[in-house]
């Protein structure tokens, strides 16, 4: 074998773990992020759609991976593989967070209006969910794609190899130090997205306890429970439009700002 058909091996051999090493960050952000990474999607889906983003950004990625590639030998490529992988997941769980806070404010607001004992589906996750949680993530995700958010997530992958250079990682006390903050800042928002309908249930239990105490013999609660519910869904309806843009906003933010 001549020394050049042994360079392009080399070269080659090269290029293909490069190539694995940027699917080990994309993949691992795109099996968890919101809207990529929903479980209602196949795991091959899910793993064809991440190579395939892979491959498109490889060009413009190819050399920086291979920069931070010094040799093949295995500890070097196994490191290179847990950090990689370390840094996509951190990524997704940093966008998963908007998701989840979302969820836990939308079961507050499903027992706030009087629907938390109403069965759910399954919608976005396996687990069930009362309507209301279902609606509000339901139709977060659905709004990723519609606004076309979705291509900011691919960009923010590609920019995250200039943030957190191929082979440098983060530390593990600050990448908690970062999710932590993250979920704070997250249900913050979730908190401004369901404000509404805290400020709706502590109205209706204080005037159901008055009129309990002023009418003890009428069981007010469960009197007054279909004009909770009917209330409920016409505040829903009222500020579903303006709630969801919120939370879109900031996790429009998150994606350029990261």
């Amino acid at each position: 074998m001549t020394f050049g058909s042994l360079f392009l091996a080399e070269t080659g051999s090269t290029i293909v773990l490069s190539v694995f090493l940027l699917f080990c960050r994309i993949g691992g952000c795109l099996m968890i992020i919101p809207g990529y990474g929903t479980s209602r999607i196949p795991t091959r889906i899910r793993l064809f759609i991440a190579l395939g983003v892979t491959l498109a950004l490889a060009p413009a990625l190819l050399p920086g991976m291979q920069a931070a590639l010094p040799d093949q030998r295995l500890g070097t490529v196994f490191e290179l593989i847990v950090s990689e992988t370390f840094v996509g997941l951190l990524i997704g769980l940093l966008g998963r967070c908007f998701l989840a806070a979302l969820e836990t404010l939308g079961t507050l607001v499903s027992m706030a209006i009087g629907l938390s004992n109403m069965p759910g589906a399954a919608v976005e996750n396996i687990e069930a969910l009362p309507p209301v949680a279902n609606l509000l993530t339901l139709t977060a995700t659905a709004m990723v794609f519609i606004t076309n958010q979705h291509w900011e997530v691919l960009r923010g992958l590609a920019d995250s190899y200039q943030t957190i250079p191929p082979g440098v990682g983060i530390d593990t006390l600050t990448a908690l130090e970062r999710f932590a903050q993250q979920l704070a800042e997250a249900f913050l928002l979730a908190l401004r997205v369901v404000s509404p309908f805290v400020i709706y249930t502590v109205i209706i239990n204080l005037a159901i306890g008055l009129v309990n105490k002023l009418t003890p013999q009428i069981p007010a609660y469960f009197v007054g429970l279909p004009f909770i519910i009917a209330g409920g869904l016409y505040l829903l309806f009222l500020v579903s439009s303006e709630a969801i843009a919120l939370f879109l906003d900031g996790y429009f933010v998150w994606l350029q700002q990261g």
